[in-house]
């Protein structure tokens, strides 16, 4: 990452993005681009949403937006943010704030007309990174080396900043496991304040700690970030019985692409997951058909069969690490197969000579000989 205080990305020279920001320094309120879209055009990464933070109050935002022909929506408007929809795109706008009182879910805000105010109410130093509309880029904490060196560190005192927020803990490894240098380890001013606050977890909503898990398995390799978790013991405190041996030996190989957040929360296990991360209930049979057939034998040609290409070809990868083998080609291709093949039989081929129950347990045996013969049997088959 160049060491220049500079930013270039195709974003940053977007018209849309920019007559949005120019909107309001036009009307002479500082304004920037702040957190992941300037982090993220350091390192070179995607950049998903534009944040824009200003010294312009919520009300004057709206005003601001609305006379430049732009839709203003209050979102977030105790917190400071205005969402201004532009060409059907939108930009959270949020005043520059200071905390007035938190409680390690909430904060009371003040506002400010201080961008160092702002800065410091952030939670790590390279989500606190600004740029002007020209990409010039302030760092009022030290961010920009710690980006340099993929390090996640608390803005000052890593217990004050979790006591104000209970959820830095989750987002700490989160961060780390996006960002962070693997071969630089974790910071371990932060590990320890996580490690000292594990009890301010149950101040958390469980869609949150859902929400902030989703993404940690989310990246490209989780372990290592989830494991220093574990070893604070915040994993076993918000998931009883998780843990990542299975999940260490996954990540990263053959049998991982691409990164499914529900596969991975298969191996690290744990308790009553689907209601403790509050999965919803697609997810939730989704990952209770990951642990049920993982540890079956079911052939590969029937879980295609049965659950489609996809599935089976994840199952087949999380049997990997507990067999220890990874899928074969003649195993994808049989799995393939499964997916794309139809029945032949239907009730009324049986009918009326078998009636309920009769003919349902007809069916069943019918069924399970043709997947037995590699779906080759015929209708005419089946039938004599």
């Amino acid at each position: 990452m160049p060491d220049a205080p500079r930013i270039t990305a195709d974003w940053l020279t977007d018209p849309v993005a920019q007559k949005v920001i120019r909107s309001l320094t036009d009307a002479g309120h500082a304004a920037f681009f702040v957190g992941g879209c300037v982090r993220n055009a350091l390192l070179g990464e995607p950049v998903a949403d534009i944040d824009i933070c200003t010294a312009a109050m919520p009300e004057t935002v709206s005003d601001i937006a609305r006379n430049a022909g732009f839709k203003a929506v209050p979102t977030g408007i105790d917190h400071g943010t205005v969402t201004v929809v532009a060409a059907g795109r939108p930009f959270e706008i949020t005043t520059f704030r200071r905390d007035v009182d938190t409680d390690g879910r909430r904060a009371t805000v003040a506002y400010s007309d201080r961008m160092e105010d702002d800065a410091h109410r952030r939670d790590f130093t390279m989500n606190a990174l600004y740029a002007g509309p020209d990409g010039a880029v302030l760092d009022p904490v030290g961010g920009l080396p710690d980006l340099a060196a993929r390090r996640v560190r608390f803005i000052g005192d890593p217990h004050a900043r979790i006591r104000e927020d209970a959820l830095r803990i989750l987002r700490f490894f989160r961060f780390h496991a996006w960002y962070g240098d693997p071969d630089g380890g974790i910071d371990a001013k932060g590990l320890a304040a996580c490690a000292a606050h594990v009890d301010m977890l149950d101040r958390l909503s469980r869609e949150r700690i859902g929400h902030e898990m989703r993404r940690l398995l989310a990246a490209p390799d989780p372990a290592p970030a989830l494991a220093s978790f574990e070893h604070t013991g915040g994993l076993s405190h918000i998931l009883p019985g998780a843990g990542t041996d299975l999940l260490t030996r996954f990540t990263g190989s053959d049998a991982d692409p691409p990164a499914d957040p529900l596969r991975r929360l298969a191996l690290v296990g744990g308790e009553d997951v689907a209601d403790r991360l509050r999965l919803s209930r697609a997810e939730a049979e989704r990952l209770d058909l990951y642990r049920r057939e993982m540890a079956a034998q079911t052939r590969p040609g029937e879980l295609g069969y049965r659950h489609g290409a996809e599935a089976a070809r994840a199952i087949l990868g999380l049997r990997s690490v507990l067999g220890g083998r990874l899928p074969t080609a003649a195993d994808l291709a049989e799995a393939e197969a499964g997916a794309r093949a139809v029945f032949p039989l239907k009730a009324a081929d049986l009918m009326p000579a078998l009636q309920g129950p009769a003919l349902g347990a007809a069916l069943k045996a019918a069924e399970r000989r043709w997947i037995d013969s590699g779906f080759s049997l015929t209708r005419d088959d089946l039938l004599s």
